[in-house]
């Protein structure tokens, strides 16, 4: 449970997180990725409206904060695959969360 309070300890691992994801697409690729690993066109499909240039400058930055894998196999032409790791698999309780708080919230808001 968080607690209240201005802690600098709470706030910077508050600020880690949310550098992490930051960004309204990071979390739609993660959930995308946490059904099986996917090929670029794969996640372009299922994260709709995002461009290519943002996606792939967002796998980038997963990548680099370990949330996800990219591998890519040597045949021709060469075949690339993105999975999500371990690290990022311990955000699916807070996704889970986050998709329960969003239904309800759209359900508040639009009276459905």
């Amino acid at each position: 449970m968080l607690t209240k309070g201005g802690c600098p300890t709470n706030m910077l691992s508050i600020r880690d997180a949310l550098e992490a994801l930051e960004g309204k697409w990071k979390l739609l690729i993660l959930f995308s990725l946490s059904s099986g690993p996917k090929r670029f066109r794969q996640i372009a499909k299922e994260v709709n409206g995002i461009s290519d240039k943002i996606l792939s400058k967002e796998l980038k930055n997963l990548e680099a904060n370990k949330l996800i894998r990219r591998d890519v196999y040597d045949m021709f032409p060469p075949a690339v695959e993105y999975s999500i790791t371990p690290h990022g698999l311990s955000l699916e309780k807070g996704m889970d969360e986050l998709h329960f708080w969003g239904l309800s919230h759209r359900k508040k808001i639009m009276g459905k």
